[in-house]
């Protein structure tokens, strides 16, 4: 499995953010969903070792969160949802940085081609500044793709794109998931039912669903995915 949560419980003050959760991921793009405050942000960050567990476990391809936090760094991309970038930097430029910070050998022939994959060649030579939305977003995604992780966490990946800036990132998604394991939080329902395979549902810190999308379904009279989502999470 390239990711393993066991028991992963987080706690705020007198708050149980994560309330002993268990899941496994492997190759393909699994859908982690639940409302605001449900715990999901929580979960990503401390997959990504951006914040340590109260208690509980957490593996990314074999490496322990806590214990081999720059093992998981260098096998993880990550994608948060405020998309932090360098609004002064061109996009060349910009993944030349990150590039020299992964100590990537040849940085030019792997940024044209992650340019490439992810359709920034029109804007290559802007400042990200100067952007739309769905190109910072495709910046984003470049950066946590450069150094050809094994595992990417995308928080909310497509918000605020228009429907074609969408259908393109949602096809980026689906090309991704193919070889890598891919952790997709969105609380676009259409979204999940477009890419995912596996769905995973968080309600009050605690896994309400877990299994195939397919199966999730089928337990639930084929209903809407949004409307499973709202039973489990009301």
């Amino acid at each position: 499995m390239s990711i393993s949560v066991e028991s992963l419980t987080k706690i705020y003050g007198s708050q149980k953010a994560v309330d002993g959760i268990s899941f496994t991921a492997s190759p393909g793009v699994l859908g982690f969903l639940g409302p605001n405050g449900a715990g999901k942000s929580t979960t990503m960050k401390i997959l990504t070792g951006f914040i340590p567990q109260t208690s509980g476990k957490a593996s990314v391809c074999g490496f322990d969160v806590e214990t081999q936090a720059l093992d998981v760094k260098r096998n993880i991309g990550y994608l948060p949802e405020n998309n932090p970038l360098y609004q002064d930097m061109y996009v060349k430029e910009s993944l030349a940085f990150i590039a020299n910070i992964h100590k990537i050998g040849q940085p030019e022939k792997r940024i044209n081609d992650i340019i490439e994959q992810t359709g920034l060649t029109p804007e290559r030579h802007k400042k990200i500044g100067q952007l739309s939305k769905g190109y910072r977003q495709r910046v984003g995604l470049a950066q946590a793709i450069l150094h050809d992780p094994q595992v990417l966490i995308l928080d909310e990946p497509t918000s605020g794109l228009d429907p074609n800036q969408l259908i393109g990132i949602r096809q980026l998604i689906r090309d991704l998931g193919k070889t890598k394991t891919i952790i997709l939080s969105t609380h676009i329902m259409q979204e999940v039912e477009a890419v995912c395979g596996q769905v995973v549902i968080i309600s009050k810190g605690k896994i309400v669903a877990n299994d195939s999308l397919k199966a999730l379904r089928a337990k639930n009279q084929n209903r809407s995915l949004e409307n499973i989502f709202i039973d489990l999470t009301n």
